[in-house]
């Protein structure tokens, strides 16, 4: 037998068959499989269930069933009102779950979330608590220092150092500008002085929102994103020396410049000593326990409340001592554990609880009431902020020779107001003198939240336009 023959008699398996042309030929497995049916998927859902899941789905329908039964209009509610601090301790975790990732959705701050529960839940909500307690004023009153020490330890001394001449230049124009423009709202609207400068302050400060937007396009490290990030560490001090010493006249009253003169001396003496005695002793203590993670950790806990409680005893608000105890303890405790820990306990629960307690003491039809009938001076807020930093963010960029671009992204980045402006205009409102006169009335209060929310959703927003368009021409060669 030939070879050739060989060849054709041999058959592949493996080769597909040319015979079959008919439908009814071709192989099963190349028919489309149906698609499955309910009752199947019922059934591979049983198929897969297990007796520990069976029990727990018969648990959790028994216990359906018994709510139902025992169920009666507000039963809910009035277990929770009439309940222990623990028993509404729940909702409030809830609260901290669900809404500060719904708002960001929203393109919103976590924290208008967090207030957004406050007011539901709160007296002028549902009234799940008829009044914030003693226990949720004392967790917010840990919050708000913890908010402002983990503001402090955010601001690095050594880099406005080592952008000194561009970082103060437009630092004293974004804090001057904006704080004149405050000053002249106030007193026009009939403002005491001392309000007027307060209201002044408020404005001046800012958040540094959008830098996770210039991480994203890789700009940090240009000129312009390193100037705004100096001029933020300057505007927040002098604003919280303001802040100080506005709180201090109002309560001790002073009226004299020889008493307003040495309040002012106070506070500068005590930001040296604060800034000075921290990085001094606390070196050499942590440099003794080094490997000691718990004592780091007890370190920077007991230095916050000690600077806190100090700031009061010579007339000065707490919020005053953590927020420079955060930026001295900033200069001695480096990335690692022991920081890591103290950050995550404020910015997981007692910061979020002061936000809800913010929001719980809102009520909002005096809210909406207010606005309506402050629009004026809500619409006069809003301008002194926005044409106050563009103006400063502009004659800045002019001065150091940067681009109009530039100068809008500054603008952009020194725009929101947050975490900060709302910790000294809720201790402000709180501020009373002997006469049970208020430093800031609601009407100023409600008006600030509005300012938040503008600002802080319009400035990522302007920063990321702004920076797409630096991205397709050159700018200033990075430091």
């Amino acid at each position: 037998m030939s070879m050739d023959s060989e060849r054709k008699d041999t058959v592949d398996p493996a080769a597909p068959s040319h015979t079959a042309e008919s439908g009814s030929d071709r192989s099963p497995n190349l028919t489309k499989s149906s698609p499955p049916t309910p009752v199947s998927r019922l059934s591979d859902t049983f198929a897969r269930l297990t007796p520990w899941r069976a029990i727990t789905l018969l648990s959790i329908f028994i216990m359906a069933v018994a709510f139902l039964l025992e169920y009666q209009p507000g039963m809910v509610f009035e277990f929770f009102r009439q309940g222990r601090p623990f028993d509404r301790f729940v909702i409030l975790l809830l609260v901290l779950i669900v809404l500060p990732p719904l708002a960001e959705r929203l393109q919103l701050p976590g924290l208008l979330g967090l207030m957004a529960g406050g007011i539901l839940l709160g007296p002028h909500g549902l009234a799940l608590a008829l009044k914030v307690g003693e226990i949720g004023q004392f967790f917010s009153e840990i919050g708000r220092v913890f908010l402002m020490f983990i503001v402090g330890l955010e601001i690095s001394l050594r880099d406005f150092q080592r952008h000194a001449r561009p970082s103060m230049v437009f630092g004293v124009a974004t804090f001057a500008v904006p704080m004149l423009g405050g000053y002249v709202l106030g007193q026009a609207f009939g403002y005491s002085t001392n309000a007027s400068v307060l209201i002044g302050s408020l404005l001046a400060s800012h958040t540094l929102l959008g830098y996770p937007v210039l991480e994203k396009l890789g700009l940090v490290r240009e000129k312009f994103a390193l100037t705004t990030i100096g001029a933020t560490i300057f505007t927040d001090i002098a604003a919280l020396l303001v802040l100080a010493v506005c709180l201090s006249v109002h309560v001790s009253g002073i009226v004299s410049w020889s008493e307003l003169s040495l309040l002012v001396f106070m506070v500068g003496a005590y930001c040296v000593v604060v800034l000075g005695a921290i990085p001094w002793l606390g070196g050499a203590y942590l440099a003794m326990r080094r490997q000691n993670e718990a004592a780091h950790f007890q370190f920077v806990l007991a230095v916050l409340i000690i600077c806190a409680v100090g700031a009061k005893l010579i007339g000065l608000e707490d919020i005053v001592g953590a927020f420079l105890c955060g930026i001295a303890v900033n200069q001695v405790l480096n990335h690692g554990p022991a920081r890591e820990k103290i950050e995550f306990l404020g910015k997981t629960l007692f910061i979020p609880i002061f936000f809800c307690v913010v929001g719980a003491e809102i009520d909002i039809r005096m809210f909406v009431r207010s606005l309506s009938e402050g629009l004026p001076f809500v619409l006069g807020l809003l301008a002194a902020a926005l044409v106050g930093k563009f103006l400063a963010a502009s004659v800045s960029a002019w001065g150091i020779r940067f681009s109009f671009l530039e100068g809008l992204s500054m603008w952009a980045l020194s725009l929101p107001r947050l975490a900060a402006t709302l910790a000294a205009s809720v201790t402000a409102y709180r501020t009373m003198n002997s006469a049970g006169e208020r430093l800031i009335g609601e009407e100023v209060f409600n008006a600030v939240i509005v300012l938040i929310v503008v600002t802080a959703t319009l400035g990522p927003m302007l920063t990321e336009r702004f920076g797409r368009r630096l991205q397709r021409i050159p700018v200033s060669k990075p430091l």
